[in-house]
Formats: C-alpha cells, sequence, structure tokens
C-alpha cells in the first residue's frame, strides 16, 4: 500500500490541473481527493483480510473507470465489479498501469460531459 500511496502522490504532481491532493480517510481506508481543483474522483486504497493476497484500489461505482481500466488492462489487474482492481502481492505492482489508473481518476471530471 505504502507503494500505491506513493505512486498517487507522484502522479498527481505531474498533472498541474489536479492541484493539491488531500489525503484523509473514508470507510476507514486512505482515499485522495482533489477537493482545490475538483478535477476528479476520489481514489482510495486497502488490504482486507478476506483477500489477504491483493491489494485494492477503489474507485467510484457511479464512473466509467473500471469499465475503462478492463478495457485498457484486461491482463494487468483482477476486478472486483465496477469499483475496484486489485494488485497481486505475489508479483511485481504493474506500475505504468496502475499510473495510468490513478491519472484517469484523479482528472476524471476534466473530461466528463
Amino acid at each position: 500500500m505504502l507503494a500505491l500511496r506513493q505512486l498517487v502522490f507522484e502522479v498527481a504532481a505531474e498533472l498541474p490541473e489536479v492541484g493539491a491532493l488531500e489525503e484523509t480517510l473514508k470507510w476507514g481506508e486512505p482515499a485522495y481527493l482533489t477537493p482545490v481543483t475538483r478535477s476528479g474522483s476520489t481514489l482510495r486504497m486497502d488490504w482486507k483480510p478476506r483477500a489477504p493476497d491483493v491489494c485494492a484500489l477503489y474507485f467510484n461505482c457511479q464512473t466509467t473507470l473500471v469499465e475503462t481500466f478492463r478495457t485498457l488492462f484486461p491482463d494487468a489487474f483482477s476486478f472486483e465489479g465496477n469499483r475496484a482492481v486489485l494488485t497481486p502481492l505475489s508479483a511485481p505492482l504493474p506500475e505504468d498501469a496502475v499510473k495510468t489508473c490513478i491519472a484517469t481518476a484523479l482528472t476524471y471530471h476534466t473530461r466528463k460531459g
């Protein structure tokens, strides 16, 4: 999760349209928001005992984000419905794919509509 957190901050820093990133807890999980620019959709992450072999990146289930990631990266992740991409802890992190997912979430509202 620390590697995912680091990627969130790295990607946000590379995207001027994101502005200041807020790190908070939502449902007891680390969450990242773009409160100043409102450019993005909330991104959360967590590890859960019921799925101990994966770390999850959660996205708003009322967006098309996970559907998009499923199309772009069918082999890079496992998916949890329309709300999460799952990264296995036993394999190297698919860093480029994760960065794309993070950037897409943090800029979701700049493309919407």
